[in-house]
Order: C-alpha cells, then sequence, then structure tokens
C-alpha cells in the first residue's frame, strides 16, 4: 500500500505561485512514475504533469513554461511549483504514483484557487 497526502494549495491572485507538495508512504519501491492531475468544478481530470523512473519529466501544454514538478532524493515527497497562476489553473490537484502491476495510488487533492 502507498499513502500520499497533498498540501500548499491555497486562494492567490493571478500572477501569483504555489507551491504543492505530496508525501509519499508506505510500499514506494519500484515506482514507475510519479505525477500531477487537476480537476476543476464540472470538469473531467486532466494530466499536468509527471516524473518517470529515469527522471524524464513531461507536461500539458498549458503548464509549460510555468510549472515545474521535482521530487527529493528518496521519493518520498513531489512538488509542483507553479508560477503565473491563472484562473484557468483553479481547481483540486492530486499526486498520482504509479506502481507496475498495481492500480495507481492517489491522494486526497489539495484546492488551488485563483482570482483574477
Amino acid at each position: 500500500q502507498v499513502q500520499l497526502v497533498e498540501s500548499g494549495g491555497g486562494l492567490v491572485q493571478a500572477g501569483e505561485s504555489l507551491r504543492l507538495s505530496c508525501e509519499i508512504s508506505g510500499n514506494i519501491f519500484n515506482v514507475d512514475s510519479m505525477g500531477w492531475y487537476r480537476q476543476g468544478q464540472g470538469k473531467q481530470r486532466e494530466f499536468v504533469a509527471s516524473i518517470l523512473r529515469g527522471g524524464v519529466k513531461n507536461y500539458v501544454d498549458a503548464a509549460k513554461g510555468r510549472f515545474t514538478i521535482s521530487r527529493d532524493n528518496a521519493k518520498t515527497t513531489l512538488y509542483l511549483q507553479m508560477n503565473g497562476l491563472q484562473p484557468e489553473d483553479t481547481g483540486v490537484y492530486f499526486c498520482v504514483v504509479r506502481i507496475p502491476n498495481q492500480p495507481g495510488y492517489w491522494g486526497q487533492g489539495t484546492q488551488v484557487t485563483v482570482s483574477s
């Protein structure tokens, strides 16, 4: 089992920054990827960013140049630095850990609200 707890969300104005954290515990050996998704009100959950086993990072186009995904060396904390936030970035942000042959493990989410 793997447990994930997100934090760092909040209410900010357009143009400001937030840093989300995801504390990961449990059996985290052989992690294939870690990532962030978000879900706006009335919308489907969508991919934001991921970091793969070898360190390759992927971003949704809307996040490129503004968001940075990272993790600590022990791979027990995942981060998402978000700069230049816009109202369309508003939503609940979830972290996810994927391990081969297991279902994805998700956190409970942290709310990000960006006012214009």
